[in-house]
């Protein structure tokens, strides 16, 4: 028969891993923006590899550039418009007439106290990709806005 664990215990678990459904995402220190999903949270080594002089049997896999996906942020969409829309219109809509802002992008992963437990900062972030979910008048659900950035580099904390 299996023991049970202590409540003690059981909220000692709780507290130890973060739980990753509480978050916020601001750009450029701006005030929060609500998301329902953020992915893209990879970093990748890529390798090269490298024939041997002389030896046919194998080929060396060297480390090469590290590299990472493209950041999806999904939400609800803002009947109104809001300054992440007119930041994609911007830099999608305009073609390359004018220069594209980038923004830092911060997403921060919060504590049941809403204290900041993990933060990624995406640098140089511009919109690559907006698009919203199927209409369907069946199903009855929130249309979702979906925002795709690409940006150079990204740091965790």
């Amino acid at each position: 028969m299996a023991k049970k664990k202590s409540k003690a215990k059981e909220e000692n678990v709780s507290g130890k891993y973060p739980v990753n459904f509480y978050f916020s995402v601001s750009f450029d220190s701006s005030e929060g923006i609500d998301f329902q999903e953020v992915s893209g949270l990879t970093r990748e080594q890529t390798i090269e590899e490298v024939a041997g002089g002389g030896e046919n049997r194998f080929k060396y896999r060297l480390p090469s550039v590290s590299i990472s996906k493209n950041l999806v942020l999904k939400r609800a969409v803002i009947l109104k418009g809001d300054v992440l829309t007119k930041w994609c219109k911007d830099s999608i809509d305009g073609g390359l007439a004018k220069p594209i802002k980038t923004k830092t992008v911060s997403v921060n992963l919060l504590n049941s106290d809403g204290q900041v437990s993990m933060k990624w900062n995406f640098y140089k972030a511009y919109p690559i990709k907006y698009s919203f979910s199927d209409l369907k008048s069946h199903t009855g659900e929130v249309l979702v806005d979906t925002v795709e950035l690409a940006y150079i580099h990204f740091t965790s904390s």
